[in-house]
């Protein structure tokens, strides 16, 4: 106990801290004990770091998380994403004893009982969610290209009892997919719309999760440079974080209809590649002049919203993609870009960003001034932006609208993801613990009723009077 105690009292954390206890056998770590406005209180990405960097070696490990019940979930998948399932290090192929983490939850403050049953299985679930998702984006495009992501998306929707529906290759030309088409039909791969459907009785509205999945961007014939190249495998973030959160969250009891929409294709270089000047027809019957063949993430996407709108008649609509390099700027690595044509949406992301760790920021919504960015004289509109010094994230953003329409009547979300999918050389698996927060009401779980921002009485005030007041968490 004093041994304990004299560790505690050399804590100081600015941001974070740890002591070594035992020989380096264990350590204890201290979290921030206050975060600014645009943080999550749960202080997630420190939980992330602090574990990759003072975790013990060894087989069987143990991982004791003291925190509130509101952070238990932001912490959960914050740990999850420092141990990542993808490696081909010989050295772990020849590994034949098999590493344990067990992680424990101590609760403190309100509401401190013990963590239900159920409660573990929600954070099991959002956990392998969040590990999926990281697998497939860290895993390169040899063996991650479209054949193989639509195993993924099978062997999902075997694991839930659902049969994707799936269109592919000169299907997709013949049904007037042009986007996803004109995008993937130089690959030795073919493009593939894929769909995850979950309908219970009684539900009450209709929910589409459209997501990037371009395993690999080239940059097509507008190629890129043998800098910015490395790192393209994590382009297919977006459908990887939707595939990943669409399992977990139909585990946990969904109450509304649910698709899962995946746009993927390989943006490649050969003789049958898509050229700037080339004019294709989108599914949304508006024709679309390339003149960027590196801005290829709305066209599918384009596809894969009017797909959401027509076909599936979707009340909501939220496309998640790894879409521009310029998100990075404007919200920077830690924070996702949101786009919206809803207030209510906008705040509603920002708040279940802050209580699930992937943290997200508002971009400028104003269809009225940007989108004549994209103005044509000889198509319905370009691909890509005339000035790219005029808010091209959310430029970007408002193509994929055009194809639903400013004036659609249901709600639309974009979820610019490009800097917060990675952390260094590794996938994060951002986006899952998102989604499931933020559609968490229409979940039967408690947990992520309670960390959702949607249809809750409290008010703004709730969170930042309670956080206010200095505390320790430990780690």
């Amino acid at each position: 106990l004093e041994l304990w105690q004299a560790a505690l009292s050399t804590l100081n954390p600015n941001p974070t801290d740890s002591c070594p206890l035992y020989l380096n056998c264990a350590t204890v770590a201290a979290l921030p004990s206050r975060v600014s406005r645009h943080n999550s209180p749960s202080a997630a990405h420190f939980v992330t770091r602090l574990v990759r960097t003072c975790l013990p070696p060894g087989t069987q490990r143990c991982i004791l998380m003291v925190c509130e019940r509101s952070d238990a979930f932001a912490s959960a998948c914050a740990l999850a994403r420092a141990f990542p399932l993808f490696t081909h290090r010989s050295g772990a192929a020849r590994r034949t004893e098999k590493k344990t983490v067990t992680v424990e939850f101590f609760l403190v403050g309100q509401d401190n009982g013990p963590v239900e049953v159920s409660t573990l299985q929600c954070l099991a679930n959002a956990t392998e969610g969040v590990r999926l998702a990281a697998r497939i984006v860290d895993t390169p495009c040899n063996e991650m290209n479209t054949d193989t992501f639509l195993e993924e998306i099978k062997k999902v929707g075997k694991d839930l009892g659902i049969t994707p529906t799936i269109i592919r290759d000169e299907q997709l030309k013949a049904r007037g997919f042009g986007g996803i088409y004109g995008v993937g039909k130089a690959a030795v791969h073919p493009p593939a719309l894929a769909v995850l459907s979950h309908t219970p009785e009684g539900a009450t509205q209709t929910i589409a999760w459209v997501g990037k999945g371009i395993v690999y961007d080239t940059g097509g014939l507008s190629i890129k440079g043998k800098t910015t190249m490395p790192g393209m495998k994590r382009d297919c973030g977006g459908a990887a974080a939707i595939l990943g959160a669409f399992r977990a969250a139909i585990k946990q009891g969904f109450k509304d209809n649910l698709h899962a929409v995946f746009c993927l294709a390989e943006n490649s270089v050969g003789p049958n590649a898509t050229r700037p000047d080339d004019i294709h027809l989108l599914y949304s019957g508006k024709t679309v002049e390339i003149n960027n063949t590196d801005a290829e993430g709305r066209l599918v996407l384009a596809d894969g919203v009017s797909y959401a709108s027509k076909d599936l008649g979707a009340d909501i609509i939220l496309d998640m993609a790894t879409l521009t390099g310029a998100q990075g700027i404007a919200t920077g690595k830690y924070h996702a870009a949101v786009l919206t044509n809803s207030a209510e949406w906008e705040a509603a992301c920002v708040k279940a960003g802050r209580r699930c760790g992937d943290l997200v920021h508002p971009l400028v919504y104003c269809p009225e001034l940007h989108f004549s960015e994209f103005t044509s004289a000889v198509a319905d509109m370009k691909n890509s932006v005339a000035d790219r010094d005029n808010s091209p994230s959310s430029c970007a953003g408002l193509f994929i609208a055009s194809h639903i329409g400013f004036d659609w009547p249901g709600v639309w979300v974009h979820v610019d993801i490009a800097a917060p999918v990675h952390a260094g050389e590794r996938a994060t698996g951002f986006g899952v613990a998102l989604l499931l927060a933020l559609f968490g009401r229409a979940s039967e779980d408690p947990l992520l009723n309670l960390v959702s921002p949607l249809g809750c009485e409290m008010d703004a005030q709730e969170g930042d009077v309670e956080r206010d007041s200095k505390r320790r968490r430990l780690v």
